[in-house]
């Protein structure tokens, strides 16, 4: 009698290839669908990442424009200035005024340079803002993403 238990447990009659088929099958099915979702998650990053560089590149594209167009109306308001004073300065009779000409001017364009400074200052600040923005949107998604799972 003990070798018939001994032929029980080393016998293959217990042993079933459907169970074994089955178990694979359904792993290597799990294994697909998982790597599916992995790369549609990975396909859906990459979008968004390409749509946050392209957005940050047209906001520092367009903030350039802004800023160099304030930089050409400073540069043309100063010519401006510089050319009416030298047509001023033509004209002038006396040494007095002379002095209260070059003054006046002086003040006027020390004026001006706060003006157009603020004024770049405040456009730079907003182009920083609008460059950096898609930047932090995309990580702040990218944060909430995370914090779901």
């Amino acid at each position: 009698m003990a070798t018939k238990k001994t032929d029980d447990v080393f016998s293959m009659t217990s042993f079933d290839p459907a169970k074994v088929t089955d178990s694979m099958r359904e792993f290597a099915e799990k294994g697909a669908v998982q790597s599916k979702e992995a790369y549609a998650k990975m396909k859906t990053a990459a979008e968004d990442a390409t749509k946050t560089v392209e957005a940050t590149l047209e906001s520092a594209q367009s903030g350039t424009v802004e800023l160099g167009l304030k930089a050409i109306d400073a540069l043309r308001t100063n010519a401006e200035n510089s050319l009416s004073h030298m047509e001023a300065l033509l004209g002038v009779k006396s040494i007095s005024e002379l002095f209260e000409l070059q003054t006046a001017f002086i003040r006027k364009q020390a004026e001006l340079a706060m003006e157009q400074a603020k004024s770049m200052q405040e456009a730079t600040k907003k182009v920083a803002e609008s460059v950096t923005k898609p930047g932090k949107d995309a990580a702040e998604k990218a944060m909430s993403t995370f914090k779901k799972v």
